[in-house]
């Protein structure tokens, strides 16, 4: 029997290598079907080999994401049933007992990770004990006072693994740990050698001083001292001398600048603090310190007055004592308050903290019953489709049949359906937004017609706002807009007033009354028309005799930069220069190219301008006035504003 044990175990090890370099199991159920008939057990054989395959990996010194991977693989055979379902964590115990402490606190990740595949039923009854063994005995090789954020990471697995009710878990009897003692100094000689900085200090912390300070310690290790008359007063004695020290010594927690420190950013952890009396003047100055040792008073008194369970029936405290624990937690409390930093806010918690610890007595007096979850009762499907609200698909479907649209909120559905067709709604009139013409230049007309001087500063034509939304109307609405598309007018208020005068004049009864001018304005554009006509013999452009005209080329020379007009706008731009750059049509690159080849802010929103009066095609004062005023660079846009007034006078 045992050479076919061996002889699969050899067999299984060879396959077990070829299946976990795929990561499939198709080779382990090949071999598995093949020696069915055999009387041995198969799964013993291939858990060995996991065993072995195990060793050769730890030998090679693998990474540790090798070895998950391992583990794992070991999980899926055993859902396939081909392995015995104790074998990924005998493969975990096996690599934390040849792995260090850094590289177990690596592995112990995966194990927390996946926490919930071993509470599944498959794993939870066979490996429970397995895995608080192999927790146990990770503790026992891990220091408390160095390695206590590895320590806290078990001891969190092991509560989130196992359920409340757990037996292993739990100190049903209420046992205190009276192994947990407290040694320190009892030799009067020692008083000489505590030098204290300060004549205060030695008035208040003395050797009898220290020795109560310590002796509170065996009374928090086995509160059940303090029912007998002798030890109360005692502890009674000590508490109030622990009181009104820390009562008369205040804390200034304060940093180096003066404010609170955050403790979050000095985070300590000790197992035990030390007990030497040199080390008590300074340690009673500590935050942590203090807070602990309050800390240990409110549990105390927890403890004493709470009913517990398994407490003998003479352990019982008298009204005198009752009082004066109330009144020592109302001072505890009260120390803790005043202890910096965020004293109140600590102590509201530690507060909360205690209470609830008050439902755990509670359940642990009822004898820790099993947590569970309330179970709704099941109804039969035919009555439970009767009350609940109609399936989303079956509102879907009768709105289509409908011709609607449900949209799963009332307010919706009804907007949608106000007009299933949405390309005829896009169409309606009401939702035609863009003014008529003869409204928008209404005002105008009545500006041009009127028999007075207009100022600048009030003539809807020079405002480049204005301006520029007139244009995109007659775009929209005119049919003189596109009817020279070779000449360029300039100024813009110079096209603007004959295009108003054009609208004025196509008014119903303005016809009649204004003929003759029209027929003058008509054919001053012909003439106009002809003057910028291209020579087809010469095909040199003729030049026009109206200085209010040029043609394309004039008009680039004309809105090309001067040095100072240059200089000037760079100033006004250089803060904001990026995102007007972007506005203006520059890529990513090309700003950053700016960025590169000059220092100064001035220098690049000077080159960037440049780059852009000399190259684009739209690059003119009154774009570049439409542009600032778009982008709200007011001061910029004011002083290009002047600058296109300067040139029109």
């Amino acid at each position: 029997m045992g050479g076919k044990f061996e002889s699969l175990r050899v067999e299984y090890q060879d396959v077990l290598r070829k299946s976990f370099k795929t990561k499939t199991t198709d080779l382990i159920e090949t071999k598995a079907k093949h020696l069915s008939k055999s009387a041995i057990d198969l799964k013993a054989p291939l858990d060995q080999a996991f065993r072995d395959v195990l060793l050769e990996l730890l030998e090679k010194e693998v990474n540790v994401s090798v070895l998950r991977e391992l583990v794992d693989f070991s999980v899926l055979t055993c859902r396939k049933e081909l392995s015995n379902p104790t074998m990924p964590v005998m493969l975990l115990s096996d690599i934390f007992d040849a792995l260090t402490l850094d590289a177990c606190q690596e592995m112990f990740l995966y194990v927390e990770n996946n926490v919930e595949v071993w509470k599944e039923n498959l794993f939870f009854s066979c490996c429970k004990n397995n895995l608080l063994r192999l927790c146990n005995d990770l503790l026992r090789r891990l220091s408390r006072s160095t390695a206590t954020v590895f320590c806290g990471r078990i001891l969190l697995f092991l509560a989130k693994f196992f359920p409340f009710s757990e037996r292993s878990g739990l100190n049903i009897v209420s046992e205190f740990n009276l192994e947990n003692t407290t040694e320190y100094g009892t030799d009067s000689s020692q008083e000489k050698g505590g030098d204290v900085d300060g004549d205060e200090k030695k008035n208040v912390i003395d050797f009898t001083f220290y020795c109560k300070f310590w002796s509170l310690q065996d009374f928090f290790r086995n509160p059940n001292q303090l029912y007998t008359k002798v030890q109360w007063k005692l502890f009674c004695t000590y508490a109030t001398s622990v009181f009104n020290t820390f009562q008369g010594l205040k804390l200034e927690h304060v940093e180096n600048n003066g404010s609170y420190c955050d403790e979050s950013k000095n985070k300590m952890y000790f197992s035990k603090y030390l007990t030497s009396q040199k080390l008590l003047d300074l340690q009673l100055y500590d935050v942590n310190f203090r807070r602990a040792v309050l800390l240990q008073f409110l549990i105390l008194f927890q403890y004493l007055s709470s009913s517990v369970k398994f407490k003998s029936e003479s352990f019982e405290l008298k009204s005198d004592q009752k009082e004066w624990i109330q009144s020592s937690t109302e001072k505890v409390y009260s120390l803790l308050r005043e202890t910096p930093p965020d004293g109140k806010r600590f102590a509201e918690i530690a507060s909360n903290i205690l209470s609830r610890e008050e439902y755990w007595n509670a359940w642990k007096n009822d004898g820790c019953p099993e947590l569970k979850k309330s179970v709704v009762p099941t109804e039969s499907p035919d009555k439970r489709r009767t009350e609940e609200r109609p399936l989303l698909g079956d509102i879907i479907k009768q709105a289509s049949s409908e011709g609607k649209y449900y949209m799963g909120s009332t307010e919706l559905t009804k907007l949608w359906n106000l007009c299933p067709d949405n390309l005829e709604a896009c169409k309606g009139r009401e939702r035609d937004f863009l003014p008529t013409l003869e409204d928008y230049f209404a005002d105008a007309i009545a500006q041009i017609e009127s028999p007075g001087a207009v100022k600048d500063e009030d003539n809807l034509l020079k405002d480049g706002n204005y301006g520029w939304r007139a244009l995109r109307l007659l775009a929209k609405r005119s049919p003189h807009f596109f009817t020279y598309s070779t000449v360029i007018m300039n100024p813009l208020s110079s096209y603007l007033e004959m295009m108003v005068k054009k609208i004025a004049h196509d008014k119903p009864g303005r016809v009649t009354e204004n003929s003759q001018e029209s027929q003058q304005n008509d054919a001053e554009e012909e003439n106009l028309f002809k003057d910028t006509q291209v020579d087809e013999n010469t095909e040199d452009i003729k030049p026009s005799e109206t200085e209010e005209f040029m043609d394309d080329k004039n008009a680039r020379v004309e809105h090309k930069l001067n040095p100072n007009q240059l200089q000037l706008f760079s100033e006004k731009v250089a803060p904001n220069w990026k995102k007007l750059a972007s506005k203006l049509g520059f890529k990513t690159d090309e700003i950053q190219f700016f960025s590169m080849e000059n220092e100064k802010e001035v220098d690049q929103a000077r080159n960037m301008l440049q780059l852009w009066f000399d190259d684009d095609e739209d690059a003119t004062l009154d774009n570049f006035l439409y542009i600032l005023e778009g982008l709200e660079m007011e001061e910029a846009a004011e002083i290009v504003r002047n600058e296109i007034n300067s040139m029109d006078s």
